[in-house]
């Protein structure tokens, strides 16, 4: 199977001694490398590394189909690319190649591949907790919590988080999603108030800008603004905003997780009731009713404007190509005439 190199994520292990520092591929769940890195990684030979694959798969103490796959590999040479596939093969032939080197570098490897790298294969992260005890210096626990606190507030987790806290908590639950996505979004827009002043319908049609910068958004997926982006209160909020909503919205979980594991059983009502309690004890401006601006008005408005950015976007675009081909072509016609010009005899 051919794989781009662009696929995947790059993990960088700096041997003990310094000396080499390797980037394993990481796709499907596992790392890859080339026989050349692995003999870098294990300080040894490409041929070594090669006869002892080959002696792996002879014995059948690996498969090759599962262990061992190309890859594509795009290298500029002058003036033009090449194209080249090379062979890779992943953690278990890593490791059962490490064991037969039977050098300290691979004795190095295994340890942190079992310990560290295993982790981060299953969790996705991997975390110094020694490291990151000791005050002093940059502290990175701050930064590792600002971290949390934002992809714990995201929307898709913090809806997901609220559903199942309330489940397990209200005695009147209602999972049907339409009712779901209700009750999410009065929490959502309290939340947001709270920070804002606005609900987030409200936010949203007062900072949409068609005629600004990314129609006036700080966030989006993606490398442009689409049409789904216009519609996420939290894409228009500064950093700053960004900071305080993910706190509150951090410490609001934790209030909801707490009641829950003490086994209160409340009712949907009473948790608006709680959660305004909540921000009121924060001293934050709690919002009474659904705001002046419903869901409906706000998507018709956003995306109405939206068509208007994307259109004038569209056209710049086009003027930028239409430039960029002018120049092109002018540096052509004045390439041509030099070339054109006899040389001049000494």
């Amino acid at each position: 199977m051919t794989e781009s190199p662009s696929r995947g994520e790059l993990i960088l292990y700096r041997t003990e001694d310094g000396r080499a520092a390797i980037r394993l591929r990481l796709q499907d769940g596992t790392v890859w490398l080339t026989q050349a890195e692995i003999a870098a990684l294990f300080d040894t030979t490409p041929q070594n590394v090669t006869q002892h694959l080959r002696t792996l798969y002879g014995e059948g103490e690996l498969v090759e189909g599962a262990t061992c796959k190309d890859l594509l590999q795009v290298q500029q040479e002058g003036a033009r690319s090449v194209r080249r596939t090379v062979k890779t093969y992943n953690l278990d032939a890593i490791l059962a190649v490490g064991y037969r080197v039977r050098s300290p570098r691979g004795t190095q490897f295994r340890q942190w591949a079992s310990t560290v790298l295993r982790e981060y294969l299953v969790k996705g992260f991997v975390l110094d907790d020694a490291r990151l005890k000791e005050p002093g210096g940059l502290d990175y626990f701050d930064e590792l919590l600002r971290r949390i606190r934002d992809i714990r507030a995201s929307e898709k987790r913090f809806y997901q988080k609220v559903r199942d806290l309330f489940k397990a908590s209200s005695v009147d639950y209602d999972g049907t999603a339409e009712t779901a996505k209700a009750f999410f979004a009065t929490i959502q827009n309290k939340l947001v108030y709270a920070v804002t002043g606005r609900t987030a319908a409200e936010l949203i049609v007062a900072r949409a800008d068609s005629t600004k910068p990314n129609m006036a958004l700080t966030t989006w997926e993606g490398d442009r603004v689409r049409k789904a982006d216009v519609t996420v209160s939290k894409n228009y909020l500064q950093a700053d905003e960004i900071e305080t909503l993910n706190r509150l919205t951090t410490m609001f979980l934790d209030f909801a997780e707490d009641r829950a594991s003490r086994r209160q059983e409340t009712r949907m009502a009473d948790w608006i009731a709680q959660t305004d309690r909540f921000l009121a004890f924060n001293e934050r401006e709690v919002l009474h009713g659904k705001g002046r601006m419903s869901h409906e008005q706000m998507t018709q408005i956003a995306h109405a404007r939206f068509e208007t950015f994307d259109t004038n976007r569209r056209a710049a675009e086009t003027e930028d190509a239409e430039r960029e081909a002018d120049e092109d072509f002018a540096r052509l016609q004045a390439e041509a005439r030099r070339l054109s010009k006899p040389e001049r005899k000494p």
